[in-house]
């Protein structure tokens, strides 16, 4: 499969084997410095993996991630990101994870990977 990066305003899509180490790379480009890891518990390992990427660029893991994003989990999320001084978020995963992450940026701006 060929990768390919696709960007778009206000997105931007980068695709292919190996593009999960690019994202200390896309962090830095959008200005941020500590990402709060998002994911479901089943997903925690694969989260912890995405912490030894980041270094220190991992603010900590989030992993409470559930479909539906109730609105207690998306401010218990948010506080952490606050206590942790995150600047961002990385979301792993599918939708519950990725809903998590917007439900998050609605009220903090906080933006999402």
């Amino acid at each position: 499969m060929k990768r390919f990066t696709y960007q778009s305003l206000p997105s931007r899509v980068v695709f292919g084997a190996g593009s999960l180490a690019e994202l200390p790379r896309e962090i830095e480009a959008m200005g941020a410095h500590r990402a709060l890891v998002l994911c479901t518990p089943e997903q925690r390992g694969m989260a912890e993996r995405v912490v030894a990427l980041l270094g220190d660029r991992a603010a900590g893991v989030f992993d409470r991630a559930v479909m539906h994003v109730p609105v207690e989990t998306a401010r218990e999320a948010r506080e952490v990101a606050r206590r942790l001084g995150a600047d961002c978020a990385v979301a792993i995963g599918g939708g519950s994870t990725t809903g998590l992450g917007k439900a998050i940026a609605l009220d903090s701006g906080l933006p999402i990977l």
